[in-house]
């Protein structure tokens, strides 16, 4: 793993060209998070297909955040490493892989892969939600403690998050 100043080398690519940065319009799962300590917030965007077998799989994933470096190169390597990915092998993705998958995150910037992790748990449950499915109980209690969050966030910096989702959509040519 070699390091240039703070961040990997894989840390800078993601961040400076996010191949999976966008919104799906119509998408099967929405998942919103966001970090009550440094502000960032992240939307995730799934689109969902049925494999051969019948099970679910995540044809493709898109992302939107507002945050540091660190953030926006989480949630893209997390888009692009769950795409073709069922839903059950999608919700094994945890901060650890998303942090190996950049070569390592600096230990302040740890709660970044954290966010992305949550974005995904989010939007499978929104997916699950939404059609009916079985929620699994470890998703479950993920959720509610993300919502948990979400509540102090938005007590905290009332309207702030949607004041951001506008911003991020005046800010989408960008990439």
């Amino acid at each position: 793993m070699k390091k240039s100043n703070f961040y990997s080398k894989k840390v800078m690519e993601n961040f400076r060209n996010p191949k999976n940065y966008g919104e799906i319009k119509n998408p099967d799962g929405v998942g919103k998070v966001g970090n009550i300590y440094c502000g960032d917030v992240m939307w995730l965007y799934l689109k969902v297909g049925k494999k051969q077998g019948g099970q679910d799989y995540i044809k493709d994933a898109k992302f939107q955040t507002y945050g540091c470096l660190a953030a926006v190169a989480s949630s893209n390597v997390l888009a692009q490493s769950i795409k073709n990915k069922t839903i059950d092998q999608a919700l094994k993705t945890d901060r650890q892989k998303i942090v190996r998958e950049l070569d390592g995150l600096p230990p302040l910037k740890i709660h970044c892969s954290v966010l992305a992790a949550d974005a995904l748990y989010e939007a499978i449950y929104d997916y699950l939600l939404k059609n009916k499915k079985k929620i699994p109980d470890n998703l479950l209690k993920k959720h509610l403690a993300i919502e948990k969050e979400k509540k102090e966030i938005e007590k905290r910096y009332k309207g702030w998050t949607e004041m951001e989702k506008k911003s991020l959509k005046n800010e989408k040519n960008k990439f």
